[in-house]
């Protein structure tokens, strides 16, 4: 029984082998425009998927997957290098890129981190409008990525990396004014820019004109029945005290918006 097992280990090994290297990479898309908004397919991946488990909770960066203010994603760093943060418009979550996948290799796809299964499953596969609010350093990508060379996909990012490096360290123009990645952290629920602080300032109310000083209004005499109905004129100097109606509206900051085999 012992031979018999030795000899079966050894073939097990040599057929996870090749398997793998048998694997085929996904096919190779263009790089889509490098641009401060985008529109991009994403899917959704665990931590306890079956080519995700040997990894357990840990990115590819050495740290924790994150789920939360921040969340991880996985994506081809040479499209978006680790550590580029986006927002999805369409749910107002932050991610940041931590991950990369051998399905994602030489694709457009970014794949999304969930704590759960059931999660993951709600998700499903997702065409959504991103902005990229920090992107991330494709030079240290490349440090990273180099020593794990000795896998296809990572062959296929490094390739890419070093032919598009110039263009990926060109600044890319914001797409307004008012994202800045000092502002990453906030929470707010909504985009819209925010208001200058002197539009926040509480006003003073007007002080009210003594009666003393009021101009004195006198009541004419009706017009006769015969002769035509004036307009009536509304005197407009008439009161002089700050309309408390109108309510100032409070400051919200901006809300930045968030398959994994290595």
């Amino acid at each position: 029984m012992r031979p018999l097992l030795s000899r079966a280990l050894p073939l097990a090994l040599c057929l996870i082998i090749t398997g793998c290297a048998s694997h085929p990479l996904p096919k190779y898309e263009r790089p889509i425009a490098r641009t401060q908004v985008q529109r991009v397919r994403t899917t959704a991946y665990t931590h306890t998927e079956s080519d995700h488990v040997q990894y357990s909770n840990h990115n590819a960066l050495g740290g924790t997957l994150q789920c939360g203010q921040i969340n991880s994603a996985a994506a081809d760093w040479s499209r978006w290098p680790a550590g580029t943060v986006f927002r999805i418009r369409e749910t107002g979550e932050l991610y940041r890129v931590d991950d990369y996948g051998w399905a994602l290799a030489g694709t457009n796809t970014i794949d999304l981190y969930k704590p759960t299964r059931g999660a993951m499953n709600a998700w499903g596969v997702r065409h959504v409008t991103i902005e990229n609010l920090q992107w991330g350093d494709p030079k240290q990508s490349l440090s990273i990525l180099r020593p794990r060379s000795h896998y296809r996909h990572i062959q296929r990012m490094v390739a890419e990396l070093k032919e598009r490096m110039d263009e990926l360290l060109r600044p890319v123009p914001s797409a307004s004014p008012d994202y800045s990645s000092s502002m990453i952290a906030s929470t707010g629920p909504s985009s819209q820019p925010l208001e200058p602080v002197a539009d926040l300032a509480p006003r003073p109310a007007p002080t009210p004109i003594p009666a003393t000083q009021r101009p004195i209004v006198v009541a004419s005499a009706p017009p006769p029945q015969s002769a035509p109905r004036a307009l009536p004129v509304s005197n407009s100097s008439t009161g002089g005290f700050y309309n408390s109606s109108r309510a100032n509206n409070s400051a919200r900051d901006p809300f930045f918006s968030s398959s994994s085999t290595r």
